[in-house]
């Protein structure tokens, strides 16, 4: 599923990549992504993209008209890696053990991570929406696929009873999000997942005092 408005993969210019062509692209992204991560959208120059990645400017330029084409695809392939993870559990939401688990997931991988990177796509947006319009955009689709999976399993729970009629899902389902958002950085910034846990618990046991089934 392509989120922004890079060009798939299969192909460039309309015509399709080779399986290596397929590989040197998506090296070039997978580099492009972790310098992004590690020193900001700015200061990871095409010069070190390209010499990380072992690629010329010609290769690159092939994939890529310019760096903000490559800013896209770095905020696609992004979102895929996140969402990938959380939809692991999300899908399978069904009560507030589920939630619980999600919840649980997050800072486990946070604590793997020493507390150290914070959220892809949080960065990104840190560094991009108030100087590139595109990007903004394409950052609102991935927020909002993030959204529509938390949206999904409140509405399995709202179905099952767990969850007032009334409940506006938009709203909860946004609630959740800036709950990860702002413990994750609050979090990465401490290097403990105290503010994370604080964040999301609270959120979890707001929707627990609303359920009929209390």
């Amino acid at each position: 599923m392509s989120l922004t408005t890079d060009a798939p993969l299969a192909s460039v210019g309309g015509r399709p990549l080779t399986a290596k062509g397929r590989a040197t692209r998506q090296r070039i992204v997978e580099t492009a992504s972790r310098l992004m991560l590690e020193v900001g959208v700015e200061r990871a120059t095409i010069d070190d993209i390209q010499r990380v990645a072992g690629v010329n400017a010609s290769q690159l330029y092939h994939y890529f008209v310019d760096k903000n084409a490559l800013i896209l695809a770095v905020i696609d392939h992004q979102t895929e890696t996140v969402l990938d993870i959380h939809r692991s559990r999300l899908t399978r939401v069904e009560s507030f053990d589920g939630l619980v688990a999600w919840r649980d997931m997050i800072i486990d991988v946070l604590q793997a991570q020493q507390c150290v990177g914070g959220c892809p796509i949080g960065s990104l947006a840190s560094d991009l929406v108030e100087t590139n319009l595109d990007a903004r955009t394409a950052l609102q689709a991935s927020f909002a696929a993030w959204e529509e999976l938390l949206h999904s399993g409140l509405a399995t729970m709202r179905v099952r009873g767990l969850l007032p009629a009334d409940l506006d899902l938009d709203r909860a389902a946004l609630a959740l999000l800036a709950a990860v958002q702002g413990g994750l950085l609050l979090s990465q910034t401490r290097r403990d997942t105290i503010a994370l846990e604080a964040a999301l618990d609270a959120a979890i046991d707001h929707l627990r005092s609303l359920s009929p089934a209390r």
